[in-house]
């Protein structure tokens, strides 16, 4: 078993600060989201942000770009669907004041994160599914939209003559029947975000089509606070990536945060999550990748993953961005 170097890159042009000055230093705004297409989904929150929005203003904004993209076969309009034919969509957004609203298993609407907002701001619950989701994305005023586009349907079609059902490790990044048009590092699966402003506050969000093919009702960990997604005041948030069965088995978001408020650094705490599934799984997770992105109050980011692939964009508050890779647990 080898390990990679941990995160250093990046640090000047971004504003990532480690060790105790880190501790000391102010809160900066900062905008963290997984994968390569997590910048252009940065630059709308960014823009949000400087149009004084507010953090929840800015994650859904920022989440709202893939989901519209129908290039981007795991996100939104565009993504694969379930092994029946049925595009479904999972999203949460969450405060730090523990402000949450979750959609599960939503069809026929673009914008989940918008969806998962309104169960929030207008409704008791914290998490809608299937049909009482959509129903309720209707009678809020969202339209109903076909979700599965001409190349998600030709690539469910193409899968439907072996129904051959296998997560693999990054297939996103391959050349192959089911990597989507483009093929390469455009074309990821979940996307996280976290925000925090210069007061130290944060946001997240967290939005996807869930795994191309799977059993129909299948949630993974993205719309489920403490897996996907998890924001606490003064302590910091994370998010996660990759093999959604994996993340939910440990509560792996809620467990980042959790070595945050142990006074673990957003880089250690992402490692010893990704360490304690390792372990905890051993050759059950031979091939499979997880990942994970923290973010304190004060603006420092963390990633670690599984295996090597992952990436994530950072913005800092002069509108910067740059995308790193996360260093890894296993070599490929």
């Amino acid at each position: 078993m080898t390990t990679r170097r941990t995160f250093l890159g990046g640090m000047a042009v971004t504003g990532i600060a480690a060790g105790t000055a880190a501790q000391a230093a102010a809160p900066r705004a900062t905008i963290v989201s997984t994968w390569d297409f997590g910048a252009a989904a940065n630059a709308a929150g960014y823009a949000k942000m400087r149009a004084g929005g507010s953090l929840l203003d800015v994650v859904e904004a920022a989440a709202m770009v893939p989901e519209a993209d129908p290039e981007n076969h795991s996100v939104g309009y565009g993504g694969y669907p379930d092994r029946d034919g049925h595009v479904t969509l999972d999203a949460v957004i969450m405060d730090d004041a523990g402000g949450v609203g979750a959609v599960a298993a939503l069809e026929d609407t673009v914008h989940a994160i918008s969806v998962a907002r309104r169960v929030m701001d207008k409704t008791p619950h914290t998490l809608l599914v299937g049909e009482g989701a959509t129903r309720f994305a209707r009678d809020q005023g969202f339209p109903k939209v076909d979700l599965l586009t001409p190349p998600a349907e030709q690539a469910w079609r193409e899968w439907l003559k072996t129904s051959q059902y296998k997560p693999e490790a990054n297939v996103e990044n391959k050349r192959g029947p089911h990597a989507g048009p483009r093929g390469g590092a455009l074309d990821h699966d979940t996307i996280g975000l976290l925000a925090c402003d210069v007061l130290g506050r944060m946001a997240g969000a967290c939005t996807t089509s869930g795994m191309a093919f799977k059993m129909r009702g299948r949630v993974g960990d993205s719309p489920q606070v403490g897996a996907g997604l998890y924001v606490e005041r003064g302590v910091g948030g994370a998010t996660s990536t990759g093999l959604g069965e994996e993340v939910t088995r440990v509560s792996g978001s809620a467990r980042v945060v959790a070595s945050l408020r142990a006074g673990l650094s957003p880089q250690r705490a992402c490692e010893e999550v990704v360490r304690h599934i390792a372990q905890l799984r051993g050759d059950a997770i031979k091939g499979v990748q997880v990942g994970f992105l923290a973010l304190s109050p004060r603006g420092e980011v963390g990633a670690f993953c599984l295996l090597p692939g992952f990436t994530y964009a950072v913005t800092d508050a002069s509108g910067a961005t740059v995308v790193l890779k996360a260093p890894s647990l296993f070599a490929a």
